[in-house]
């Protein structure tokens, strides 16, 4: 059976203030985001035909694809945040390197998705509709970078520093922040790649 030395979570105010600051930081970047999504809705509404068109460039397997690793690679954040509570160190490890390696699957996606669009000499530019699409998927993007960033440092961190005062308060606060990048996928997927898909009919 595992033991860890690392404190109780919410036993210190620093743990407590560190997972309030996340908790606003995510409010107002949804806040953020949401003025973006409302952007994207009255704007589409002026030129339904070039939205319905562009969206049906994008590849919706991909966008699907991307949607199924973030939501595993959050619950297995979800189960590394519960094995820390636990005080199961080694599983927390465990947990924290799937989510990344996992998560890691997105980037390359991603890259895939932005070299075709690229290739065929589309940007921001290119329309309205693009011009959210790079913005979205952009700031989105650079919050999972982010993510897979906070996630590399929370393992390195408890390796050396499991028993420290605030290791249970940055692993929560870790885990906030990268199901906040999971939310935003999951809005963001149904407002590119399926609002004004047109489906093919099985033959």
């Amino acid at each position: 059976m595992e033991h860890s030395t690392a404190p109780t979570i919410g036993a210190s105010r620093d743990q407590r203030d560190l997972v309030s600051g996340i908790l606003v930081f995510i409010i107002a970047d949804l806040i953020v985001f949401g003025m973006l999504f409302t952007g994207f809705m009255v704007d589409r509404s002026k030129e339904l035909a070039v939205y319905n068109q562009s969206a049906n460039t994008l590849d919706y397997h991909l966008g699907l694809l991307n949607l199924l690793i973030l939501v595993t690679s959050g619950l297995c954040v979800v189960f590394a945040v519960t094995a820390a509570r636990e005080g199961r160190l080694t599983a927390l490890r465990n947990w924290i390197l799937a989510a990344f390696v996992i998560g890691a699957g997105f980037g390359v996606s991603k890259a895939i998705e932005y070299g075709d669009k690229f290739a065929h000499d589309i940007g921001m530019h290119t329309n309205p509709f693009y011009m959210y699409y790079f913005a979205l998927t952009g700031a989105h993007f650079l919050h999972f970078l982010g993510g897979m960033g906070a996630l590399a440092f929370i393992w390195f961190y408890s390796l050396r520093h499991a028993g420290a005062p605030d290791f249970r308060g940055k692993i929560e606060a870790v885990g906030l922040y990268w199901h906040m990048v999971d939310l935003l996928w999951i809005l963001i997927f149904p407002l590119l790649y399926v609002l004004g898909l047109q489906w093919q009919p099985c033959p």
